[in-house]
């Protein structure tokens, strides 16, 4: 008799099914195999390999660097390391804007070539054609409007958006827009808990936020910021669960200091 335990794949109903029963998404970032594996077995409900990876994983100072093939990579590797989350890849900066047939062409790469299970697209209306060739496609999307980081030079600063009446009722129509378009969940980030909730509450598909407050229907961090790997990026909206830089750096200490000491190895840890 086998006893190995049956692992439910988190799929997009299975996210419509926790919007309707009000049980929180839970949502963090991957860029490799040994991380993704780490947050799949611990539980987690989405993996998002984010264009962060060009922040967190290159050292660019914004998400516009990195390429389409460099997102593959890093998709695939997650895909390798995870039984259970549903795994969403960023469509990054030049790949699907303006163009919705060169959209196509770099989602399908995605999907093909990395395994994901969804894409996920900064902006509404402005998009909204080529979110619709990838719907049609048979892809999964997932929206992401306020802060749009690959939109960074145009708003030339990383504060809270949509604060003006204007951006607000722009952000709840595109919300709207996204949701009759087919889009599976939205992602909210850096925006007015209150707006954040009438968006939540206005639509039927999940509400993601990132710095949007508590009245959504989920929350994502970049996993790097949230285990304090990270130690520069503090803004109000992070809470960090551990201080691995810390740790890590006195692992490392730790070991210079037994390898130069002739303690490491020892006896025992060698043929």
């Amino acid at each position: 008799m086998s006893t190995t335990k049956e692992i439910k794949r988190v799929t997009t109903h299975v996210l419509h099914e926790m919007k309707q029963k009000g049980v929180k998404i839970s949502m963090l970032t991957a860029y490799d195999f040994s991380m993704a594996k780490i947050i799949d077995a611990a539980g987690i409900d989405v993996i998002l390999v984010g264009d962060s990876a060009s922040n967190v994983m290159a050292g660019h100072e914004t998400t516009l660097p990195i390429t389409l093939d460099q997102m593959i990579y890093h998709a695939s590797s997650v895909v390798r390391g995870v039984e259970r989350s549903l795994v969403v890849v960023d469509l990054p900066f030049g790949s699907y804007q303006g163009n919705s047939k060169e959209a196509l062409i770099s989602t399908i790469r995605i999907m093909k070539e990395s395994g994901a299970h969804a894409v996920k697209m900064e902006g509404g209306e402005e998009i909204l054609e080529s979110i619709k060739r990838i719907l049609t496609a048979g892809v999964p999307v997932m929206g992401h409007l306020g802060l749009t980081p690959q939109s960074i030079y145009k708003f030339g600063t990383y504060a809270v958006r949509a604060t003006e009446n204007w951006e607000a009722e722009k952000l709840i129509h595109d919300s709207k827009m996204l949701e009759e378009a087919g889009c599976f969940a939205l992602v909210l980030e850096k925006i007015p808990s209150g707006l954040a909730k009438i968006v939540a509450e206005s639509v039927s598909i999940p509400v993601i936020g990132i710095g949007a407050g508590m009245h959504v229907d989920g929350q994502v961090l970049v996993s790097h910021d949230m285990l304090g790997i990270n130690n520069e990026f503090k803004p109000r909206f992070l809470r960090k669960y551990a201080d691995l830089y810390e740790i890590m750096t006195e692992a490392v200490q730790h070991y210079i200091k037994d390898v130069k000491s002739g303690d490491f190895p020892n006896e025992k840890e060698q043929y």
